[in-house]
């Protein structure tokens, strides 16, 4: 594991509960990092197709799926998420999961985490809407700190709305990040709901 992947990788009990949330049919990882989700997703998944755009850290995640024996349940593939979108399509009930770079260690300097100007590559509105041509759920990993109205207006800015479920997740009794479980659905207004993980 190279220096940012210590820094960027899911810890390992919140990517196992990502994985029993999630885990059947085909899911694509979108920003796999060294692999941690991508792994858990694999014990669980009957395929992933694990994507990112460094070829180091694929490197990393073949290795370590390796070490895990759940490589051969994994598709892995060097390129630029954006790029390849609209190449990838799953199948109705099937999973995108991503969890874009969030812009370093500065996210957690802020109040309040804008998910349209701070994540990277772009903004989490178009990554959400690039996700909802791909599969009919969506799952994006985020800052402890990211703005919930925006999330629940991301539902809102596609026709027709989807539906919105917002998990705290913890870790050793900190709150360490944000899940967010978008589903292809009536109406949004009527779906939204918050839940904690610990």
């Amino acid at each position: 594991m190279d220096e940012e992947g210590w820094f960027s990788v899911t810890p390992e009990p919140i990517a196992k509960h990502h994985a029993s949330r999630v885990g059947a049919g085909i899911l694509i990882d979108c920003f796999t990092g060294v692999g941690g989700n991508t792994i858990q997703f694999a014990t669980k998944c009957k395929h992933v197709v694990s994507v990112d755009i460094d070829p180091q850290k694929i490197d990393c995640a073949q290795h370590n799926a390796t070490v895990y024996g759940v490589n051969d349940h994994i598709d892995f593939i060097i390129g630029d998420f954006i790029r390849i979108a609209p190449h990838l399509k799953c199948v109705q009930g099937e999973t995108v999961f991503m969890s874009p770079p969030w812009g370093g260690p500065d996210y957690a300097k802020v109040d309040v985490y804008d998910v349209k100007t701070m994540l990277k590559p772009c903004d989490g509105y178009h990554l959400f809407k690039v996700a909802t041509a791909i599969a009919s759920r969506v799952v994006m990993f985020l800052p402890r700190n990211s703005d919930l109205d925006q999330l629940a207006d991301m539902c809102l800015s596609i026709d027709p709305p989807w539906a919105v479920e917002v998990e705290k997740n913890y870790l050793n009794g900190k709150l360490k990040a944000i899940t967010a479980y978008f589903e292809e659905q009536g109406s949004a207004d009527e779906n939204c709901t918050l839940r904690e993980h610990r």
